[in-house]
């Protein structure tokens, strides 16, 4: 059994239209413009995945700026194609923007999940994240049109003394 390497790659404007390919067929949702400004914008917060050398998955951040300064993460998107789901392509995915994010002292991760969606939820559970809030008809075409915002604090790390 050879050993199958999931690899990241960053999106930029020579590969966005990958990451244009994977939304279109992973969620009932389609992204404007504003979905890819933002995503380009957050630099390594927005990654392809590799699987093999074809692109099964790709996680995409929006970085928001609070009233008091601090930064917090939005997971605009993360999916992976059917037939590559459970080896760990998600996972790495959803783990460099943790990790990333714990680097860059950011404290809050959150995104909006479909209230049906209980692989989605349940991934997220494992990773620490928790429903913090149901929004109504957060969606227009889509049913059910709820979604739970689920979030993720990150523990900071206290300042040496």
């Amino acid at each position: 059994m050879k050993q199958v390497t999931i690899s990241l790659d960053g999106v930029r404007d020579k590969n966005v239209m990958q990451l244009k390919k994977l939304n279109v067929t992973l969620f009932p949702v389609r992204y404007n413009d504003k979905y890819y400004v933002d995503a380009l914008a957050s630099g390594d917060f927005t990654k392809l995945a590799y699987y093999s050398d074809i692109c099964v998955g790709a996680i995409a951040c929006r970085l928001e700026k609070r009233d008091d300064g601090a930064v917090r993460v939005y997971i605009m998107t993360l999916g992976v194609l059917a037939p590559y789901r459970g080896l760990g392509v998600g996972t790495k995915l959803l783990n460099h923007v943790l990790e990333l994010s714990s680097k860059q002292n950011i404290s809050e991760i959150y995104l909006h999940v479909q209230t049906n969606n209980d692989e989605a939820i349940n991934f997220y559970k494992k990773f620490g994240f928790e429903i913090t809030d149901t929004i109504q008809n957060y969606y227009t075409n889509i049913s059910p049109p709820d979604c739970y915002v689920v979030t993720k604090h990150l523990s900071q790390p206290q300042p040496k003394k």
